[in-house]
């Protein structure tokens, strides 16, 4: 049953929520670290901290405990809004207007301490490094995104295989900062790259569909039903063979698969159905050349 034709079905709408919860996580992270230690995000956000930071400098504009990067955030996002709309899907579309709506509100309403909690400028970076990038890779694995870059990021991935979210978000905040060096303080410059860097590789940790997986399944029950389940509800290529076990000699059957990371926890929840003594081998980060699609 689809919502409102917006693409969604109702059993999407768990993922949409913790989606949107990924957005929460990630907007603690910016409003209680990366803010009170005055360090600077990637992206489209950052470019919208740096209008926010001129605009108090030198426009004298006062905006209290309100964070109004969001907002700028928000602006800026609409051009990428029917990229998603036009090259991605109308599902993705939905749930990344969904998170970054949610992330504006988040972002306004959670109040910036007036003391950081971390008065250790590089503890802060790595925090709010590893917050924030949970934050996103929560909302990428369950098909949203904040914006921004992970549009273009998801977009690209669709296009390449070898194609990484979180090195396209590294490439463009190396420029912005560059940008933040001319403008302000090289040392606290140095701070932003390393809350990137562990930003950047939380978040590709987490977002676990940008994971390749080749994974070999043994099993002497239910074969059909397992390349059934792969070929129509996973929708991957697999090819099976019939093999003697070394030890035992018994006939046994061998399917092989390369799917992604989050995939092959639905795969192993279904083999605890269909053949609870299958044995599974698998292999995260392959090397793939080739049709191989990307579900994101």
């Amino acid at each position: 049953m689809k919502i409102a034709s917006w693409g969604l079905e109702k059993r999407d709408l768990p993922r949409l929520f913790t989606a949107i919860a990924g957005m929460f996580v990630f907007s603690i992270g910016i409003n209680i670290f990366v803010v009170p230690a005055e360090l600077y995000n990637g992206g489209v956000l950052g470019i919208s901290q740096i209008l926010r930071t001129l605009l108090i400098r030198y426009a004298h504009l006062s905006f209290g405990s309100v964070d109004v990067a969001g907002l700028i955030n928000l602006l800026f996002n609409i051009p990428l809004f029917f990229l998603a709309y036009r090259s991605i899907s109308r599902g993705f579309f939905v749930r990344t207007l969904i998170c970054v709506i949610s992330q504006t509100m988040f972002l306004t309403v959670i109040p910036i301490p007036a003391v950081p909690l971390v008065e250790d400028t590089l503890t802060a970076s790595l925090i709010g490094g590893i917050v924030t990038g949970a934050g996103i890779g929560i909302a990428l694995k369950n098909g949203g995104s904040s914006g921004g870059m992970d549009i273009l990021g998801v977009y690209f991935t669709k296009r390449r295989q070898d194609f990484s979210v979180g090195r396209l978000s590294l490439t463009v905040n190396l420029f912005i900062y560059l940008a933040c060096a001319l403008l302000f303080d090289i040392t606290l410059v140095i701070y932003c790259i390393i809350y990137t860097a562990v930003s950047t590789l939380i978040m590709d940790r987490t977002h676990s569909q940008n994971i390749s997986t080749e994974v070999f399944i043994f099993t002497k029950e239910n074969p059909d039903q397992i390349m059934t389940y792969i070929l129509k509800e996973l929708i991957r290529g697999a090819t099976y063979w019939e093999a003697k076990g070394g030890y035992t000699e018994e006939t046994t059957n061998i399917i092989f698969t390369v799917i992604s990371k989050h995939e092959l926890t639905a795969l192993k929840r279904r083999l605890r159905v269909l053949d609870p003594q299958a044995f599974v081998v698998s292999k995260e980060h392959v090397g793939i050349e080739g049709k191989f699609v990307k579900h994101l």
